[in-house]
């Protein structure tokens, strides 16, 4: 299956968001009580859904009314404050959706980090209030794990953004706000088709981390079902934004692989490389020894990675190994299996931990389950078990889920 985001015709947002995963089958009861729930702590939300009609188009409507718009956490949190707030609703939020949820706001954080020239621990989300923009991240991502999406290819059709200017935090600035630009680098988008702004700085987070791959056309798909997410505004065309979810006639995505030759980097500055692009948008990064010539010990450094982030990782790869020629393999294909994430409590030694696992199954069939790493170190650190041990106990547990869940 694929999944097909189409800001095309009115740009994006995230209410639009929610209002078209909805229209496409969520729950709006799960997601009015999830967004009015996450967002107290920032203030609150009323987060109201109906059914409206766009110039002609029915779509769906996701209103958010802030409760308290004078709450001290609601204008002017930090990024960081923000973030160790969110972590907070683990227990009653799948991590995979806190985890995506803090990717979304980092990425805003990142864009308005390099419009103002100040490090993310000064960052402050002042322009859209907090309660606002939780509601809208958290309210999409949730959508998207109700309805199994985060299992599927999404792909991205270039974005609308308007055009015009807007009175900002900042005084007026030309649409796209410098901060919606800086999201969108890389990422096809274009003006119009109105003298007003269409896509907002969470819609466009949600888009880039949302997305797998962005196209300039609508691919050889056959559509199963279409919602409709409507906007606030009201234009002569529909203002809404388009989700289809699509019967996949492609089996094999596509990926590129970026590749050099070294032998000059010692041991400290490979483990420091391999951070560095992982940080930058890398996928995977593998090192290889290799021997090259005059028969000296080398590495081979291969870096998977999307389109929108070849330039990137060039530029960290000529940077930090100083290579006079980096390989570039695009278009790469590669066979996938579909996977998702569950959380079982598992206990050991009288006490109960929660640990991630991830299930990967192809055609309909569970081909691996495995516990994350990070959950079963704290967990071996804590118990005085050995690593082994507390995989095996994992492992039990796991399968048993498994057998009664499915």
């Amino acid at each position: 299956m694929t999944i097909i985001i189409d800001p095309q015709g009115s740009g994006i947002s995230g209410n639009m968001l929610i209002g078209a995963l909805v229209d496409l089958g969520a729950d709006k009861n799960k997601i009015k009580e999830i967004t009015e729930m996450a967002s107290k702590d920032f203030g609150g939300v009323e987060t109201t859904i109906s059914k409206i009609n766009k110039s002609g188009i029915d779509s769906t409507f996701c209103s958010v009314k802030t409760l308290d718009s004078k709450h001290p956490h609601n204008h002017g949190t930090p990024y960081k404050g923000l973030i160790e707030k969110i972590d907070k609703l683990n227990d009653v939020l799948p991590e995979e959706v806190i985890t995506k949820s803090k990717e979304v706001f980092k990425v805003i954080a990142l864009a308005e980090s390099k419009v103002h020239g100040k490090s993310l621990d000064e960052i402050h989300f002042h322009e859209v209030g907090a309660a606002d923009a939780v509601c809208d991240v958290i309210g999409t991502v949730y959508g998207f794990y109700l309805l199994g999406l985060n299992k599927e290819k999404i792909i991205g059709l270039p974005i609308s953004v308007g055009g015009g200017r807007a009175n900002t935090a900042h005084g007026i600035v030309s649409i796209p706000a410098p901060a919606t630009c800086e999201i969108l680098k890389g990422i096809k988008f274009m003006g119009g088709p109105v003298d007003s702004e269409l896509a907002t700085p969470t819609g466009c987070a949600l888009y880039r981390v949302l997305c797998d791959e962005y196209l300039d056309f609508i691919p050889n798909i056959k559509a199963e079902s279409i919602g409709y997410g409507a906007g606030s505004k009201d234009f002569k065309h529909p203002n809404v934004l388009r989700i289809i979810k699509t019967e996949d006639t492609k089996k094999k995505s596509e990926i590129n692989v970026l590749e050099t030759n070294v032998d000059h980097l010692s041991g400290e500055e490979l483990g420091y490389l391999y951070d560095r692009l992982l940080d930058a948008g890398a996928r995977d990064v593998i090192m290889i020894p290799i021997f090259m010539k005059k028969n000296r010990p080398g590495q081979l450094i291969q870096v998977i990675c999307k389109d929108e982030q070849i330039e990137n990782l060039l530029n960290v790869l000529f940077e930090e190994t100083g290579t006079l020629g980096i390989r570039i393999s695009p278009k790469t294909h590669r066979g996938t299996a579909s996977r998702k994430f569950i959380k079982i409590p598992v206990e050991i030694n009288n006490k109960e931990y929660k640990i991630n696992f991830k299930i990967g199954y192809h055609n309909g069939r569970i081909i691996s389950k495995r516990a994350e790493f990070e959950d079963t170190k704290k967990i071996a650190k804590e118990t005085g078990l050995s690593l082994t041990e507390v995989r095996e106990i994992a492992n039990i547990k796991v399968r048993e889920y498994l057998k009664n869940n499915n």
